[in-house]
């Protein structure tokens, strides 16, 4: 049996997507192998959103050529769409398979060649299962905000989508063999359904009639696009989770200018108080961007205190990185790499701290816990509703099953400990 192992780089999006991928690989009767064991195939789905993430594409295209040298290598996805000239020097018996044809790998493999037509505008659903108890499912693709640092509107084209109606059938068919939890995914998942004259609020609502599936959470959501109608229908359905991650990418108006942004810092100061208005308990996370062209150490501190002062309960901090054909990228007044990484620290402190006083008013909290498959020798861990992730005492019983908890602390490694009641 022809044997393929898949390394997936990047977001959730592309987790989604490889399971996708790999399942038409299964349909053509290949053997799904690690990606630490010898295989025929090497696919490598890759990420361009920072220099790291090509950085661990290149690392991971080497391990691959020096666990079986005599295997093909297959490099997916956003790199070979926008760099493939990096990665040409890796080798020239690399097969690169942009965006628009990485869906039709399997096809490719067989046929050794690539399809005629060009699906950059095609809408793939996809989704990824980790065992029965969540489902990463995307709705959307593509994004038309062209922020000045990002090269996802290159990569993956414009924002689209299904119609509600394929996308409900679409679901139905993802969680089919039982799903606890339902992640809604994508790139620009607010922009759900601009071109069919529909919206995310409507595909929210057909969604929470799904009986079967127990909670439904947004991967991420753009400050402009979470209406009141979203908050009100979070607010009054147990189905939707108390979680939001709301992108800021920073604390400074200037800022938020320069890059594109569609909103300022009392637009997003706005969002926070109304959710938190109907739901108190609610995780709010958010992405920072350190380091950007033109952040003056006065316009740092700006983030620093506006982040301060915000009800938010963490954040995902990423230090600046230039990407070919941004317009970032061509500004002047580039932040040096030393103070980046000075900036970076004391986000990340501050993010530290937030979430610790966040668990901290959570304590003494009653709740449903969704506890997944991971144990270890003396634990076994799962998710709050407001996505707080917990341990108590090992119980296989527990494995993929709700169980009503009170949290009761936060332990030394910053997991919160649960009794259950």
């Amino acid at each position: 049996m022809k044997t393929v192992a898949f390394h997936t780089l990047g977001c959730k999006l592309n987790y989604a997507e490889s399971s996708t991928i790999i399942r038409r690989f299964v349909q053509k009767g290949y053997e799904i192998k690690g990606f630490k064991e010898v295989a025929d195939i090497y696919v490598i789905h890759s990420c361009m959103v920072t220099q790291q993430a090509e950085r661990k594409c290149i690392f991971a295209l080497r391990q691959a050529k020096a666990r079986n040298p005599e295997a093909r290598i297959a490099v997916i996805g956003c790199m070979p769409q926008l760099n493939a000239g990096r990665l040409q020097k890796e080798g020239a018996d690399l097969l690169l398979v942009g965006n628009d044809h990485k869906f039709d790998l399997a096809d490719i493999i067989e046929s050794s060649g690539f399809p005629s037509n060009n699906k950059e505008q095609i809408f793939e659903p996809s989704w990824s299962s980790e065992g029965r108890t969540r489902t990463f499912f995307k709705i959307q693709d593509g994004c038309d905000y062209f922020c000045g640092y990002c090269t996802i509107p290159l990569a993956r084209g414009r924002s689209r989508s299904m119609t509600i109606k394929e996308t409900i059938t679409s679901i139905a068919d993802a969680t089919r063999d039982g799903c606890k939890e339902l992640v809604l995914t994508g790139v620009n998942i607010g922009d759900f359904g601009k071109k069919n004259n529909e919206s995310l609020y409507q595909l929210l609502q057909e969604i929470k009639d799904l009986k079967h599936i127990k909670r439904i959470r947004l991967s991420s959501i753009e400050p402009d696009l979470v209406s009141d109608e979203i908050i009100q229908l979070f607010a009054e359905n147990h189905s939707f989770m108390p979680h939001f991650h709301i992108p800021l990418q920073s604390g400074s108006d200037e800022i938020l200018k320069s890059m594109g942004r569609k909103y300022n810092t009392s637009l997003f100061s706005d969002k926070v108080k109304e959710i938190k208005k109907f739901m108190p308990h609610a995780c709010i996370a958010t992405d920072i961007i350190t380091g950007y062209p033109g952040e003056t150490g006065k316009l740092h501190e700006e983030t620093l205190c506006y982040l301060e002062k915000t009800n938010i309960s963490y954040m995902h901090v990423f230090t600046y990185s230039g990407r070919l054909n941004t317009r970032a990228n061509k500004m002047n007044d580039h932040v040096s790499p030393e103070i980046k990484k000075i900036r970076s620290n004391q986000l990340h402190e501050l993010s530290e701290h937030k979430k610790h006083f966040f668990y901290m008013q959570n304590i003494g909290r009653k709740c449903d816990v969704l506890f997944e498959s991971e144990t270890t020798h003396a634990h076994i861990f799962g998710y709050t509703d407001n996505y707080i992730r917990v341990k108590t005492t090992t119980d296989p019983h527990f494995a993929n099953s709700f169980r009503h908890a009170e949290i009761t602390g936060v332990a030394t490694d910053g997991i919160c400990t649960v009794k259950i009641i």
